[in-house]
């Protein structure tokens, strides 16, 4: 099989990174070269000081930047450089793999005709709220599919999405369609995977494919990242503005909701409704943006090094 190499961008790594690297040293396909695209180098150094790290990943390339230089998408770009291989990972630090196929699954749906890429299904934690469970179970189900254009009529904006907390790439396809967009502060791997759509390629949700990966954000947390994802929608209407995420979000909330009932916990539905609505105000204040003072836009945004 073609070498696959696997990609990170890092700050401030904790023990779940750690996890994330021993776990993948245990593959029933090996992965070929990990790097390392770290922010901030103190914060890297801290997690390893006193410790053997350095020693027994010798072979791991581990390169630093500022907060400021940093960019989901050209900072990712930036690492694929450092990669030969026919095909490469990218994952995010905080994304542990489930069991040793992780890469034998993904690399799998690599090998089908026309497919860009494959992209893994996220686990809730153990110790998740019923909440993030069920939204992990609504955005990756159990089945696997490979989405194309004949998909867009059915499933609209579904068609595009597309996870990089764990996705496997297509080299010479990637390299084909000039890799990931420059600059942006959210979804960097959606709008790559509506390039692949429109190019004629295929997305694979792998099922089979498994990392654990969950948030129980705050109120909050959810309104500043969903201020990115408007910002993001607005800034790239190519993508968004044929298919309305609204509806969908409708329809994730009216199923949190008949979920809860069944299993017991409408005490919780509150909760859902209130944070539903954070979601929402922030989407839709990123979607204006433009219209906002950069002072308002800097306390709205969860990202304040991309506005410069």
């Amino acid at each position: 099989m073609e070498k696959v190499d696997l990609i990170i961008p890092v700050y401030k790594p904790d023990a779940r990174f750690l996890d994330l690297i021993e776990k993948i040293g245990k593959q029933s396909v090996p992965v070929n070269k990990i790097i390392v695209m770290n922010t901030e180098q103190k914060y890297f150094d801290r997690m390893t000081y006193g410790t053997s790290f350095q020693k027994d990943h010798r072979d791991m390339i581990i390169r630093h930047l500022s907060k400021r230089e940093f960019d989901h998408g050209r900072t990712r770009n930036h690492g694929v450089r450092y990669s030969d291989a026919a095909y490469f990972i990218m994952m995010t630090q905080d994304a542990v793999p489930a069991d040793e196929f992780l890469v034998e699954e993904l690399l799998g749906q690599l090998q089908k005709e026309n497919v860009a890429v494959a992209y893994a299904r996220q686990l809730a934690e153990e110790d998740s709220s019923e909440i993030e469970k069920y939204t992990r179970k609504f955005n990756y189900p159990e089945e696997s599919v490979v989405k194309t254009q004949a998909d867009l009529e059915r499933l609209g904006l579904k068609t595009f999405f597309c996870s990089n907390v764990c996705a496997a790439y297509n080299r010479k396809i990637f390299d084909e369609l000039g890799g990931f967009i420059k600059h942006t502060i959210f979804n960097e791997d959606m709008i790559y995977a509506a390039k692949a759509i429109e190019a004629g390629y295929g997305i694979a949700y792998t099922a089979e494919a498994r990392v654990y990966h969950s948030h129980n954000y705050t109120n909050r947390e959810q309104f500043h990242r969903n201020f990115d994802l408007g910002v993001s929608q607005a800034e790239h209407p190519e993508v968004f503005a044929a298919y309305p995420s609204e509806s969908e979000g409708v329809r994730f909330v009216r199923k949190m909701i008949k979920h809860l009932t069944e299993v017991g916990l409408k005490r919780q539905i509150p909760h859902v409704i209130v944070q539903s609505g954070f979601k929402y105000l922030g989407y839709l204040s990123g979607k204006h943006y433009r219209s906002l003072p950069k002072k308002v836009v800097l306390k709205l945004s969860g990202s304040r090094e991309y506005w410069g």
